[in-house]
C-alpha cells in the first residue's frame, strides 16, 4: 500500500512537472495533485500519450479524454476567440459548441446573427440555424429557413437540409411529407442519426415493424463498426429503441 502511494506521488510530480515545462494550463495541476491517480491518469492519456505516440488513435483518445473531463473547453475557447474577434467563421464556431452543449437558444440566435448580408444565404449558417429551431421545438420557423436553404439547388438540397426536413414536417404532423424527406436522407447520409431518426418517427407513427427492422440493421452496423465509434452509435441506437419500447 504505500509502495503504491509513493509510486502515485512520483507519477503525480513528474506530471506536475510536465505541465509547468510543456506551458499547459495551470488547472492540470489542480487535477493531478488533488484527484490522486485518478487526474494523473487522465493527464497522461489526454495529454503525455498522444504527444508521443501521435497518429489519429492517439489524438481521438486525448480529444475524448478531454472532453469527458472538461466538456466546456470547446466553448470557452470559441467564445473567447469571438468575443476578441467576432468574425462570421468566429460566430460559426462558438455557435457549432454552443448547440454540441445542448445551448441551442444560444446557437440559434448566433446562426441568424451571422447570416446577414453576403452570409445571408451561407448554407452551413442556415442548416445550423433549422437544426437549432428543430431543437428547440419551432418548427415552423425551421421550415422556413430550410425552405429558403433549397433555393439553393447546388448547394441546399443535401442530405443533411433532408434530415432536418423530416424533422420539421414530423414536427408539424406533415408524416407524408416528412416519411419521404427521411427516407431519402437514410439512402445517402453515412452514420447512424438518420437511420436511427427514421426509426423513432416509424415508430411514432404506428410502422412498427418497419422500426424493429431498422433497429436490427442499426445493430447490425454497430457490430461492424470501429470501436471508436461504437459509443456514439449505441447512443443513436438508444434514440430509436426509446421510441420503439
Amino acid at each position: 500500500m504505500f509502495l503504491f502511494g509513493g509510486l502515485s506521488l512520483l507519477l503525480a510530480i513528474a506530471l506536475a512537472v510536465h505541465v509547468v515545462r510543456s506551458g499547459r494550463e495551470l488547472y492540470w495541476l489542480w487535477i493531478i495533485l488533488v484527484f490522486q491517480p485518478l487526474g494523473g491518469l487522465v493527464y497522461l492519456f489526454a495529454i503525455v500519450l498522444p504527444e508521443l505516440m501521435g497518429g489519429r488513435t492517439a489524438r481521438r483518445i486525448g480529444r475524448t479524454a478531454r472532453e469527458t473531463l472538461d466538456p466546456n473547453r470547446a466553448w470557452r475557447e470559441a467564445k473567447a476567440a469571438y468575443d476578441d474577434t467576432p468574425t462570421v467563421a468566429n460566430g460559426m464556431r462558438l455557435a457549432q459548441a454552443a448547440a454540441g452543449l445542448g445551448r441551442y437558444a444560444e446557437a440559434e440566435a448566433l446562426y441568424r446573427e451571422a447570416a446577414q448580408g453576403v452570409h445571408a444565404d451561407d448554407p452551413t449558417l442556415l442548416l445550423g440555424r433549422a437544426n437549432a429551431l428543430i431543437e428547440l421545438g419551432r418548427f415552423a420557423e425551421a421550415l422556413a429557413v430550410l425552405e429558403a436553404l433549397g433555393q439553393d439547388a447546388d448547394r441546399g438540397r443535401t442530405p443533411q437540409a433532408a434530415l432536418a426536413l423530416g424533422r420539421a414536417y414530423e414536427g408539424l404532423g406533415r408524416y407524408v411529407e416528412a416519411d419521404t424527406a427521411y427516407e431519402w436522407s437514410v439512402e445517402r447520409l453515412p452514420g447512424l442519426e438518420a437511420i436511427s431518426r427514421y426509426a423513432a418517427f416509424q415508430a411514432r407513427t404506428g410502422k412498427r415493424d418497419a422500426a424493429e427492422a431498422a433497429l436490427k440493421e442499426i445493430d447490425r452496423r454497430i457490430a461492424r463498426a470501429d470501436p471508436a465509434f461504437r459509443k456514439e452509435g449505441r447512443a443513436w441506437r438508444a434514440l430509436a429503441a426509446e421510441a420503439i419500447g
